[in-house]
């Protein structure tokens, strides 16, 4: 399950849950607890994590490639 967050945008302060690196990915779990991750980890457990997700908010549009 997915839904909009009302939780504040995530900023360079938000660290990724299992590396450190900068989280772009909320998952908020059904008892309110929360989890962040960076792109890499957000795609590497994608399907475990929305299955369990109350919430779901990506920012990975924030990150850009450089021509």
């Amino acid at each position: 399950m997915t839904g909009t967050t009302t939780r504040p945008t995530l900023t360079n302060l938000d660290r990724c849950d299992r590396c450190g690196a900068q989280a772009y990915v909320r998952v908020v779990l059904p008892g309110g607890g929360e989890l962040l991750f960076c792109r890499h980890h957000a795609k590497s457990y994608d399907s475990k994590l929305r299955a369990v997700a109350v919430e779901y908010h990506d920012e990975t549009d924030k990150l850009t490639v450089s021509p």
